[in-house]
């Protein structure tokens, strides 16, 4: 019913046709506040209802005006909840979705394009994604009444690989006393460290991990190499596990959306969460002295893990989104506290 416009900016669903399963799709109009980068790299989106008139104080134009403005064609009239078992129960298809002013299609080219696009599996998206150049994040998390605010005491530093980083993710980092350097996907080892951080981030990004790690790999085990403390999520955390000598493995259906319900191990308490990934960690081939400590509660999955003994973590899902709505910011702290403790 709302966040749309966080997931149509969400640089994860690259290469993808988003479809929602809640009819009205639009209710709450869009705003420059809620993106996740400045331009989408999603194709299009599916919903049921024609997109109305928006009804919120903090619309500033209707989602139909917006997606026009971001170049996005959407497809109303669906039923969208039969689209939704279709993919549940045979995986996702693939498909064109297109804009023709005059009313003329090329069916035939339409379908060949759709019948050939090669799918997810070896595609390295996080080079279409990522940034141009290394810049600094020091914007906070958004406040009624306030905003967004901005980091000005930084107590440690992180620099983020930007695989495809949602802004939300920038936000917790530096809202927790972090000056945030972002550096591009293909960044080498030297050009992470030389900025001396108290930790690294691997951000969440589109794509198979196992294409991106044939440039990110070698980055990323320098990086353990060196000790320096480690957090990554969604593809970060897949990242990470190759890193350390494990292996992935494409889902027959993704995790899309939120409301997914995932256990902490350690504590036994279940967090809410907002997922978007069509890969998974092998759990049974990570190494010894990696342990788990999240796990699925819809199919059994690895949704987290720590090594024992080095400061290095990640977790599948996305901590930084809201249906909880704040059940799993505690992973920032976890590792800020990480941070620290490597300090002294």
């Amino acid at each position: 019913m709302t966040g749309y416009q966080e997931i149509l900016t969400d640089p994860s669903y690259a290469g993808q046709i988003i479809t929602f399963t809640f009819p009205h799709i639009g209710n709450t109009g869009a705003n420059l506040e809620d993106i996740e980068t400045t331009t989408p790299a999603a194709r299009g989106l599916v919903v049921r209802a024609e997109l109305g008139q928006p009804s919120n104080w903090r619309a500033e134009n209707s989602l139909d005006d917006w997606l026009q403005r971001m170049g996005l064609v959407g497809l109303s009239g669906v039923d969208t909840r039969r689209l939704t078992r279709r993919i549940r129960d045979s995986g996702a298809p693939s498909g064109v979705v297109v804009h023709a002013p005059d009313g003329i299609f090329d069916l035939p080219a339409l379908q060949d394009t759709a019948a050939t696009w090669p799918g997810l599996e070896g595609m390295d998206l996080a080079r279409e994604v990522t940034c141009r150049q290394t810049y600094e994040w020091r914007e906070t998390r958004w406040a009624l009444g306030r905003g967004y605010g901005s980091m000005t005491a930084p107590k440690r530093h992180v620099v983020a690989i930007d695989f495809g980083a949602k802004r939300n993710i920038l936000r917790c980092l530096a809202a927790d006393g972090c000056r945030v350097t972002v550096v591009p996907a293909d960044a080498s080892a030297e050009q992470v460290l030389q900025h001396k951080p108290d930790g690294v981030f691997l951000s969440n990004g589109p794509g198979d991990p196992a294409a991106t790690g044939i440039y990110a790999l070698a980055t990323i085990k320098a990086v353990i190499d060196r000790g320096v403390p480690l957090f990554g999520i969604c593809l970060g955390h897949q990242m990470l596990a190759l890193a350390l000598g494990g292996k992935t493995r494409k889902l027959h259906l993704g995790h899309r959306g939120a409301n997914h319900p995932v256990k902490d191990l350690d504590s036994g308490r279940v967090e809410i969460t907002s997922q978007n990934h069509g890969f998974v960690v092998v759990e049974e081939s990570l190494p010894a002295g990696v342990k788990a400590t999240h796990r699925s509660l819809f199919d059994g999955t690895l949704e987290g893990f720590r090594v024992v003994n080095r400061p290095i973590m990640a977790v599948q899902y996305h901590p930084e989104a809201s249906p909880g709505p704040q059940d799993s910011h505690y992973l920032f702290e976890r590792f800020s506290a990480l941070m620290d403790a490597n300090r002294h």
